[in-house]
């Protein structure tokens, strides 16, 4: 097993010293941060539980999760720089990132929260409503550093250590508790460095954001400072009331040390309440058993990652899948703020991206959440559930009439734009915002799909994006041909059109979905008629015989595109279809045309080129696109880095490794249509894979596994009963069983494919006939040797 091992230096030096602090006593076995997490939670549900016998790569199939993502932790040997390069703690609320200090013998840890923001609605959102910087923590040492030894442990979402120094040395461990959303540093110096401390450097609460207009505008007032006891706060007001407060305390006994912050936001409020609340978390931190602040810590991430498993030959890209999991729940929580550029890390330098981007950025980020099983990470469906009054102060005041939506970029995370609208179709107010909206509610259809839970349908899709039509149904127009067509609107990031290619096939989408909805709800509504004539007679997409659909009516794409807003009905709405021989090739041309021009492509259309190869029966390409970006090209100076974030110019993007990991997805399983694939876009350099507990379209939680090139076995649960068709990928005669051996009723409905009766709770096998399975995931073995993300020595 790859993990660590129960008393490593981590127990012996970091546990004990959290122990002291915490006053539980110096001479036990120091597992408040010592134990490797060997007794945590099982699987999530009981049908995923693996079978008894055999041996994963790295471990027994009990402990193949575990093994798995304690070997993708990553690792520092040289001192990182900046956000960049440095490791990363977050718990979808607070945020750290630790790199070098700005004057030598110094580490800073950045610390940021989703919820900091200005409360300004007079600038648009990005300046008025911008996130905050808040401050960072300054370890200064005694010496000058010379090496550092960092892990980054995704099983336990840890960050742990050493630094040398001319001095001596400091051994440290540090997280961002989970449910507490405190930081906690244990540190133990070595002699030579007894006088190592913490220091707090606030930064003004002012936008970073220098493209918007900012006339009038003023930074929020420097930070109050004072104790409370041993607890040192810096209380943050902001001009339009409320604000928050970073609260911070060390507590030492002998040599060991524990050092906790808490940062408590409030609007509207008072900032004393604030002050209050982060003296008291701090103190409570300090004071809990360590065991137990640990225990709940871990225990969180440990049932995360069991969630579901994906494992490849190609271990760094399956390292790299694995890192993008822990940094989406870092990231983000259902209940807490959608994804913005940032997530809940500062970058700490003059950053443009200061809110949330919703013409594209927000949806492909959050595209993983759905198949890997992490539905609660779901926070486009929360965002709009709980801020779904915000949507009208996106459309101008003239349409402000309780039955039109929309959502501009940049929003905050309640979805307010500041002062600033979406425009109006066909007139001199023209932005690319126009289907926004309407795109971010395919996510929110993808996590109903996945989960057919009904109450995303009833509760949140259907009332908000019949009223996201309906802004759009106010301009179509019938022309000459009978047709509905769209005045001039523009392509996100390309050019202005008339019959623009992404906002009709998000209105095709919208309108056949909202009939589609109705049906299932039994919702009678008098707004269907309107909604079957907009799916009926919309005009078609502008096409060219050569280059497959166009940017709109007579604007061709004629250069070289980073947003894909012109393929949206190929991928992710997948209008047209690759089975449907008719749609081949419009998607072919279509997609060769805009990869043929790659020069300003980012790094999130390399991913989106990749899964739209994978829908395509194209996964030699799809692996290829894949593997481009991760390999760490720099294309129009866009880069991954060494720690998997990513840039763009100067600007911190959280959205394009994200994406990537929906690339890995889309080879593993595919759902669409009502049929379920397996491997659907596997690479023939990949001979085996192995995933289980992936999530598909229809409330169904997949297992596979697949040796020397060919699917051995698949395994569904289903937890709506919806109609099943797998889509299986086996030879010859195959044996369809229920989980206690009970041959189930199954029928062929073409090649490779199955139908299957499967009621709500039910579980089938499905294996070639006569072949002994014994279903369970495994850490397939690596086709080559690979490095660990991070920075070497």
């Amino acid at each position: 097993m790859t993990g660590l091992p129960r008393r490593s230096f981590v127990g012996t030096a970091l546990g004990t010293a959290l122990g002291v602090a915490a006053g539980v006593g110096t001479t036990g076995s120091g597992t408040a941060w010592a134990t490797s997490g060997t007794a945590s939670a099982a699987p999530n549900t009981a049908w995923a539980a693996p079978g008894a016998e055999g041996h994963a790569a790295g471990g027994s199939y009990k402990d193949v999760h575990e093994s798995a993502v304690r070997a993708a932790a990553m690792r520092w040997r040289a001192l990182p720089a900046n956000w960049r390069e440095g490791p990363f703690l977050a718990n979808g609320f607070l945020g750290c990132q630790v790199y070098r200090g700005e004057r030598p013998g110094t580490l800073t840890v950045m610390i940021s929260h989703t919820q900091a923001q200005d409360e300004r609605g007079r600038w648009r959102a990005g300046t008025g409503y911008a996130r905050l910087p808040i401050g960072y923590f300054t370890l200064t040492l005694a010496g000058e550093i010379t090496a550092v030894d960092w892990t980054l442990d995704l099983w336990d979402a840890e960050l742990r250590g050493t630094v040398t120094t001319t001095r001596g040395s400091l051994r440290f461990a540090a997280l961002v508790h989970n449910s507490r959303s405190t930081l906690l540093i244990s540190t133990r110096p070595s002699p030579g460095e007894e006088a190592a401390a913490w220091t707090f450097t606030w930064l003004t609460a002012a936008t970073t954001r220098n493209t918007d207009d900012r006339t009038g505008y003023t930074p929020n007032p420097d930070p109050r400072l004072g104790t409370a006891g041993a607890t040192h706060y810096a209380e943050q007001p902001l001009l339009a009331g409320g604000g928050w407060t970073t609260a911070w305390r060390e507590r030492r006994t002998g040599t060991g040390r524990l050092f906790a912050a808490h940062l408590a936001h409030r609007f509207p409020g008072d900032t004393a309440q604030t002050t209050r609340r982060a003296v008291r978390e701090v103190a409570d931190a300090l004071a809990a058993d360590p065991d137990d602040l640990t225990t709940s810590h871990r225990a969180w991430w440990h049932r995360y990652f069991r969630r579901s498993f994906l494992s490849v030959p190609d271990k760094r890209l399956q390292s790299f899948y694995l890192i993008q999991l822990y940094k989406l729940a870092s990231a983000t929580r259902a209940e807490g703020p959608a994804l913005s550029e940032w997530g809940p890390w500062f970058p700490a330098v003059g950053n443009n991206w200061t809110a949330l981007w919703w013409n594209l950025n927000v949806q492909i980020a959050s595209w993983p959440m759905y198949g890997s099983n992490h539905l609660e990470l779901d926070s486009v469906t929360g965002a709009f559930r709980r801020f779904e009054k915000n949507l009208e102060l996106s459309v101008p005041e003239e349409y402000r009439d309780g039955r039109s939506y929309a959502l501009g970029h940049p929003s905050d995370w309640q979805l307010r734009p500041g002062a600033w609208t979406v425009g109006v179709p066909g007139t001199d107010h023209i932005s690319d915002n126009f289907g926004n909206l309407t795109w971010a509610l395919h996510n929110v259809w993808l996590a109903y799909r996945h989960s057919m839970d009904r109450r995303a349908l009833r509760d949140v899709l259907f009332p908000i994006l019949a009223k996201a039509v309906n802004y759009y149904a106010r301009f179509l127009h019938e022309g000459p041909d009978g047709k509905l067509h769209l005045p001039m609107t523009r392509s996100p990031e390309y050019a202005n059109a008339a019959d623009c290619t992404y906002d009709l096939s998000l209105i095709r989408w919208g309108a056949a979905t909202l009939l589609r909805s109705a049906r299932l709800l039994r919702i009678p509504d008098p707004r269907a008629k309107q909604w079957r004539a907009i799916a009926e007679r919309l005009v078609p997409y502008a096409r060219d015989p050569e280059d497959g659909v166009l940017i709109g009516a007579g604007v061709p794409l004629a250069g070289s595109h980073r947003h894909f807003s012109h393929l949206l009905w190929l991928y992710p709405l997948r209008e047209a279809v690759w089975e449907r021989r008719a749609d081949r090739a419009v998607m072919r041309a279509t997609f060769d045309h805009w990869t043929s021009m790659r020069d300003a492509w980012h790094g999130y259309s390399f991913a989106a080129a990749s899964s739209m190869c994978s829908v395509m029966d194209a996964p030699e390409q799809a692996l290829d696109f894949l593997t481009f970006f991760t390999d760490r090209n720099v294309v129009a100076d866009t880069e991954l880095l060494p720690n998997t974030m990513y840039r763009e110019g100067k600007n911190f993007a959280l959205e394009t490794p994200l994406t990537a990991a929906q690339s890995l997805l889309d080879m593993a399983v595919q759902s669409h249509g009502g049929v379920v694939k397996v491997f659907p876009s596997v690479s023939e350099r990949w001979a085996d894979a192995s995933f289980a507990s992936l999530r598909a379209q229809g409330a169904f939680l997949v297992d596979a596994d697949r040796s020397r090139g060919r699917t051995r076995w698949v395994r569904v649960h289903s937890e709506a009963g919806s109609p099943l068709v797998l889509d299986h990928g086996m030879r010859g005669d195959l044996d369809v069983r229920h989980e206690d051996g009970r041959r189930a009723r199954w029928r062929r409905v073409g090649a490779g494919r199955i139908a299957v009766e499967l009621r709500r709770g039910e579980t089938v096998l499905v294996g070639e006939h006569g072949s002994r399975v014994r279903p369970g995931p495994r850490d397939v073995p690596a086709n080559g040797g690979s490095a660990p993300w991070g920075l070497p020595g």
